[in-house]
């Protein structure tokens, strides 16, 4: 199943891992704070996925918010597709 963004933002984070895992293309990952986030491409939108890495584990997975100033870090690494 194809998920929309609204669809994938309502899922459950071990739906969300499920759906990255077997759907979704590793772009980069930046460290930001305290968190090492995983830059994933799926389908035609980009998702992030926090992982706290003192703890080893996945804190969150959100929708880029392409208007945050943490699009920088990710442009300084890999020219990202805006546009689809």
């Amino acid at each position: 199943m194809r998920a929309s963004p609204s669809d994938f933002s309502d899922f459950p984070l071990d739906q969300k891992i499920d759906t990255l895992y077997q759907q979704g293309t590793f772009v980069t990952s930046i460290r930001y704070y305290r968190y090492k986030i995983n830059l994933y491409l799926l389908h035609d939108f980009y998702v992030e996925v926090f992982v706290n890495h003192k703890r080893g584990e996945v804190e969150k997975i959100g929708l880029l918010d392409m208007g945050h100033s943490r699009i920088k870090f990710y442009c300084d690494q890999v020219r990202l597709a805006l546009n689809f």
